[in-house]
């Protein structure tokens, strides 16, 4: 074979590798997305569905009947569920719920009998745009959202940083506040905020106050407890001031001549 025809064929198999995933794309406002993945072949009674990620971390686990939590990765609990009754129709597909960018990867579904056997696999690509937050200058405050599953551990840390890496805010059950804001770069002091019991609640939005063009940028939060439990970026825009339109326009020299009037002279 040419080096010719080498080089088609292997473009056409790439081709179709690529043609045969899947591609999601979805917004992080949305709540859920699911992950399609139908049976090619015939599901046995002791069949074990598996969706991993591209990390091999476990997303999902059904076998015997019935889902798995307690062997799923600690950034998928509570927020993925399968369609009932899988064995008579066939359908594997995933629901994945409480969106973020860090959400984006790819998934795939490993179906296999209980002694181990694959009967098959299949990839989903999902890409999870940033959240784009826009504001005017001037205009307080600016909510930076993010609302992930409730219930997180009361032990989680969660932190709040900016695109150059400087602590925005700090929230940490304890003995006194749980904001801490001795932690905090200067910049942000006194102008952020987050709602109560934001771990009990899943509401992990934080308020930006006086916000400025110079506060543009991406932000990231992140859950930490053993390792990242959550993590989620919002993208801010700070628009500078429109001017007003009604304002008086400014004075400008009329093109007219103005040289004075003189006296006709006498004759």
């Amino acid at each position: 074979m040419s080096s010719e025809l080498l080089l088609l064929s292997v473009q056409l198999i790439l081709s179709f590798v690529v043609l045969s995933v899947p591609q999601v794309e979805v917004d992080s406002g949305k709540k859920s997305v699911q992950l399609p993945c139908r049976a090619t072949v015939t599901l046995p009674g002791d069949v074990r569905v598996e969706w991993r990620d591209r990390g091999d971390n476990k997303v999902h686990v059904y076998e015997n009947g019935s889902d798995h939590p307690e062997e799923q990765d600690q950034l998928y609990r509570n927020r993925t569920k399968m369609n009932e009754d899988l064995l008579r129709t066939g359908d594997l597909s995933l629901t994945l719920e409480y969106l973020t960018d860090g959400d984006t990867n790819i998934y795939t579904c490993i179906v296999s009998r209980g002694n181990g056997d694959i009967l098959m696999k299949k990839q989903v690509d999902l890409w999870v745009e940033v959240h784009q937050v826009e504001v005017e200058e001037g205009v307080e405050p600016v909510l930076l959202p993010f609302r992930t599953t409730p219930d997180l551990p009361e032990e989680a840390r969660v932190v709040w940083i900016d695109k150059e890496f400087r602590k925005v805010h700090v929230y940490k059950k304890g003995e006194n506040s749980p904001d801490h804001p001795e932690e905090q770069d200067q910049i942000y002091r006194n102008r952020t905020k987050m709602n109560e019991d934001p771990l009990r609640t899943g509401d992990l939005s934080l308020t930006l106050m006086r916000p400025t063009k110079k506060d543009s940028g991406e932000y990231y939060c992140v859950v930490l407890k053993d390792g990242r439990v959550r993590k989620n970026t919002v993208n801010l825009t700070v628009k500078g001031k429109v001017q007003d339109q009604n304002r008086p326009e400014d004075i400008r020299i009329s093109s007219i001549d103005r040289t004075p009037l003189m006296a006709d002279e006498s004759v």
